[in-house]
């Protein structure tokens, strides 16, 4: 199969590692051809802390999605995600010198690299930059300003970095696999992709992605990305409290969550009991769905609080219009929009994957937000470079880069 067509998201979560690959037609449109996953091994809290471990996990996804789509690929769209992940804003200004004072796309590029310098530590790495809005001569909100004119530019992007070391670690594994990063992504940004309506986007929401061992969260203002970090609490810490309450292995305790989780005792079904061993007594026990409610409901809740004190860290003073949207494994728990209305007090939906159409509904899951996300936006910089004279088809991989490094301006 011509792999030009293709374009693959790789997403190295907590629980499990996915990879999606999907294939664009001759009409624009996306279809998912392939997917692959795997448990993963060598995670610790977000952290690599077994290389070998991690790169097993993604060979076998990549053996599977490779079957299913009957290619072979080379490059994946990467998602990014973890506590050494942080986000600032940042502006740029240059002055127009053509003659005529109309902007240029290289005034954009200029200050777009003038917007890109800022003070990081040694170890920090620019992973991604998102254009907030363009002011020309002190007229602000200007989405795309070339053609206008003017004789001053400014810029506001927001810039996401990632540790070094932890960066590097995350890109060996990919590498060891067989596999070259075409384009490193915020896990929580891949998600707001797949999952995110514009009209949202516009009137202002939060996006928060539940994983296993981090929740991202993404905030949206006027169309563009405000702010973004990763809060260390995650859906594994629901399990681990399941498996100590009720005194069964972590591995059963994941399997209940996902199959009875629920975090409203008004929802539950007071005449069913789940049947569980008991490690202790060896023998079969005989729990109450409202017991399981018990021990979930208070840990979501802290989760709740925990997001909603990153949104007041990171100085929004915004009232999210657009509401919350939750995404990502735990967003299955039963009840938890609702739940999560009453402590955020906001409008509250969960974010299924959007314009995704293939070979399983099972990547209609919110836990598959982040890979279909990391497809959709490969899809995008596909259309556009199919859309390119062919003699810029030939740099595409330069192409591709640039334009996702200065994004709306490609737009």
């Amino acid at each position: 199969m011509d792999n030009y067509n293709l374009v693959a998201g790789l997403d190295i979560g907590a629980a499990k590692t996915v990879i999606l690959v999907g294939e664009m037609n001759d009409h624009g449109e996306l279809n998912i051809i392939g997917a692959g996953e795997h448990s993963t091994q060598g995670l610790r809290k977000g952290s690599i802390v077994d290389i070998e471990g991690v790169t097993n996990t993604i060979r076998q996804a990549l053996a599977q999605a490779e079957r299913m789509c009957d290619c072979h690929l080379r490059n994946v769209y990467l998602a990014v995600t973890g506590t050494h992940l942080s986000s600032m804003n940042n502006k740029g200004v240059i002055a127009i010198t053509n003659r005529n004072r109309e902007i240029s796309s290289d005034d954009v590029t200029r200050v777009l690299q003038a917007s890109k310098v800022v003070a990081l530590p040694q170890d920090r790495k620019i992973i991604h930059i998102h254009p907030r809005q363009y002011t020309v001569d002190g007229h602000e909100g200007i989405v795309d300003p070339v053609g206008m004119a003017g004789a001053r530019l400014e810029v506001e992007i927001n810039i996401v970095s990632a540790s070094g070391t932890a960066l590097q670690n995350l890109l060996r594994c990919v590498n060891k696999a067989g596999l070259q990063e075409e384009e490193l992504l915020p896990a929580g940004l891949a998600s707001a992709e797949a999952v995110l309506l514009p009209e949202e986007k516009d009137l202002g929401c939060l996006l928060v992605d539940i994983g296993g061992s981090v929740t991202d969260c993404a905030i949206f203002d006027q169309g563009r990305l405000w702010a973004s970090s990763v809060i260390p609490v995650g859906g594994n810490l629901i399990t681990n409290d399941i498996a100590i309450g009720l005194r069964i292995p972590v591995e059963l305790a994941e399997e209940i969550k996902i199959d009875h989780g629920c975090v409203s005792h008004s929802l539950v079904i007071a005449q069913e009991t789940i049947a569980l061993p008991d490690i202790i007594v060896q023998e079969t026990k005989k729990v109450a769905p409202k017991t399981l409610t018990g021990i979930i409901e208070p840990r979501m809740r802290e989760i709740l609080s925990l997001i909603k004190d990153e949104v007041k860290r990171v100085g929004y003073r915004g009232v999210f219009p657009g509401g919350m949207i939750i995404t990502g494994g735990a967003a299955q728990l039963t009840g938890l929009a609702e739940l999560a209305a009453e402590e955020m007090d906001l409008p509250v939906r969960i974010g299924y994957p959007k314009e995704i159409k293939g070979v399983s509904e099972a990547v209609h899951s919110p836990a598959y937000a982040t890979a279909a996300g990391l497809v959709l936006y490969g899809a995008g910089n596909l259309s556009y470079l199919q859309a390119a004279p062919a003699g810029e088809r030939f740099f595409g991989g330069v192409v591709n880069r640039v334009k996702h490094l200065f994004g709306d301006f490609f737009a």
